[in-house]
């Protein structure tokens, strides 16, 4: 039987001894989970048990589970929430059990996404789901019925790619022209016109003070409360120097933007970080990915420069040199049990505890190197989000003392 994608990523393997489903949809629209006798097939390419001996097993975690979303398609997002992960891919959303490891829903564009391709997800604190996708809006989710939010509502642009909440209840999202601030009935938008370092916005995050950072394609830049920017480039000490003269980029890395004759602007999508030889690229400004650690310090992953943290006052670059894994960092997440820091890359995922590191590599047997979405459960696994699947990996300890 050949996978073709998100419908038959039923075939989950995760923390399951035997038996498997298959997905149907229920007379509600929503594809349920049914027994099925036969076994669909396991994800191409699967990373193996961590005990098989042509492998190297990793010193701190063992892989407890894969499954697969279909051959084609990237998991591009992933939310740990409670007894759930939401696990956002380039053909819609999997509800996942957290412990089951079971598919109990997915979403497409038959459900009321306009676009099934999912960037980002968030969780408001009314306990609203919220969803950026690919060419299809802002989209809304609370548990029963679907609203989308587009530019004919106000919304700055169609590509949606992070979101999060102040404290006054505003909702800050970051697009692929400008930013836009939800206030639950309109719409405020800014742009490079205002300060903004570049149009097209990876990432954003919200500090203690309530400042909003923003990681875009032409450095990072900062709104405080009394509504001044400021932004900070390579020049500033944003990212590693290019050490190894890497070719830059001839495209935008995830979109290229083009200007139609009516002036509107079109987007098209490229998940491509490889120059035309198959050699890595590097881009000095560019940022995929932020996240603000447990004592407020800012972390940024950059396009060939590694991590970079900065703490207000000065940058402190992590690149393969330190421990890193890669050096292009397509995530960052914190775990909110010890404050660790984690790293998506095109090289495996990596954790920083502020003194040592470690990594998952394909030698420790992950499906894929290119690691675009972390996600730490309350039962301490790490999900990774990868092409065609997601890996679940736990700290051996852990489970060590579950069996004493």
């Amino acid at each position: 039987m050949k996978r073709t994608g998100l419908f038959l990523l039923a075939g989950l393997l995760l923390f399951l001894p035997s038996g498997c489903s298959e997905l149907r949809r229920s007379d509600q629209g929503v594809l349920a989970v049914a027994p099925k006798e036969i076994p669909l097939p396991p994800r191409s390419n699967p990373a193996p048990p961590h005990n098989i001996p042509s492998r190297k097993q990793h010193k701190d975690y063992f892989l407890g589970g894969s499954f697969s979303t279909g051959e084609g398609s990237y998991v591009r997002s992933l939310f740990a929430d409670d007894d759930f992960v939401w696990v956002g891919t380039t053909e819609g959303i999997i509800k996942v059990g957290r412990k089951s490891g079971e598919a109990l829903q997915t979403f497409t564009t038959h459900d009321g996404l306009k676009s099934p391709y999912i960037f980002t997800i968030n969780k408001d604190p009314q306990g609203i789901y919220w969803f950026g996708t690919n060419n299809g809006g802002l989209s809304r989710y609370d548990g029963t019925a679907w609203k989308t939010y587009l530019p004919s509502d106000g919304l700055a642009d169609f590509w949606v790619y992070g979101m999060d909440f102040a404290t006054d209840g505003a909702m800050w999202i970051a697009t692929w022209n400008g930013v836009s601030v939800f206030d639950g009935q309109h719409f405020t938008n800014y742009n490079t016109k205002d300060g903004l370092a570049d149009r097209w916005v990876y990432d954003l995050a919200i500090d203690d003070e309530g400042a909003v950072w923003f990681g875009t394609e032409g450095g990072v830049s900062r709104l405080d409360t009394k509504g001044i920017w400021k932004t900070w480039g390579h020049q500033d000490g944003l990212g590693a120097p290019n050490k190894f003269s890497l070719p830059k980029s001839d495209n935008t890395g995830f979109g290229t933007l083009s200007q139609s004759d009516s002036e509107d602007y079109s987007h098209k999508h490229n998940l491509s970080i490889l120059g035309p030889e198959g050699s890595e690229t590097y881009n000095e400004n560019y940022v995929f990915s932020m996240a603000i650690d447990l004592d407020g310090h800012l972390w940024f992953g950059t396009w060939g420069g590694g991590a970079s943290r900065f703490d207000g006052t000065h940058w402190t670059n992590f690149t393969t040199d330190e421990g890193l894994a890669g050096n292009i960092v397509f995530d960052i997440t914190i775990d909110p049990t010890d404050g660790a820091i984690w790293f998506g890359t095109n090289h495996g995922a990596s954790r920083f505890d502020g003194k040592n590191w470690t990594s998952l590599t394909l030698q420790d047997g992950l499906a894929d190197e290119n690691i675009y979405a972390i996600a730490i459960d309350k039962d301490h696994k790490i999900w990774l989000g990868e092409k065609g699947g997601v890996d679940v990996w736990a700290p051996i300890k852990k489970e060590e003392e579950h069996r004493g």
